[in-house]
């Protein structure tokens, strides 16, 4: 059962990670859930290290992805109304083109904001530059917390499959 429940596990995490580059999918989301069941069905110390290891990546991977990204772009002087009506139109984004509509929808709705605000194309694009660069380092944070969170679950499943947490040093008379 543990066998195949790891197996299973690796196969969703890396749908999961093809999810993040090409997101149709909840990558990150999936990659945890597969690690969480994975810890359920182990039902050892193992898994509960790999699932709390990868809740604390998870849980700091979800902050950063939203953190750094908007914190570059005040920096550079977007106003946060602009980062407001961005989201909004990336998430209207993402219902019009599933796949790729949050990042298009987010970078359309600054250049539109900002366009709006400044009455300017030239002034407005570079705001639409800066809100694109957020967005692939959004997604390049994702992809770097699942394929981190891939590799505690690679260890700790071989740890738990092969039997090498429970190897015993051999007794010093």
């Amino acid at each position: 059962m543990l066998i195949a429940a790891t197996v299973i596990a690796g196969l969703v995490i890396a749908v999961g990670l093809v999810g993040i580059v090409v997101p149709v999918l909840p990558g990150l989301i999936l990659v945890f859930g597969a690690v969480l069941v994975w810890a359920l069905v182990a039902q050892h110390a193992i898994g509960w290290t790999v699932l709390i290891v990868s809740l604390a990546l998870a849980s700091a991977g979800w902050v950063l992805q939203y953190i750094v990204p908007t914190r570059r772009m005040r920096a550079y002087g977007v106003p946060g109304r602009t980062l407001v009506i961005g989201a909004i139109a990336g998430v209207v984004g993402l219902f019009l083109l599933p796949p790729i509509g949050l990042a298009i929808g987010f970078v359309l709705g600054v250049f539109g904001t900002e366009y709006a605000r400044l009455r300017s194309v030239d002034q407005a694009w570079p705001s639409a530059v800066q809100a694109l660069k957020a967005a692939l380092i959004s997604y390049g944070i994702e992809l770097t917390t699942a394929l981190l969170i891939a590799i505690v679950f690679l260890i700790g499943a071989s740890l738990l499959l092969t039997g090498a947490w429970d190897s015993t040093p051999a007794a010093v008379v």
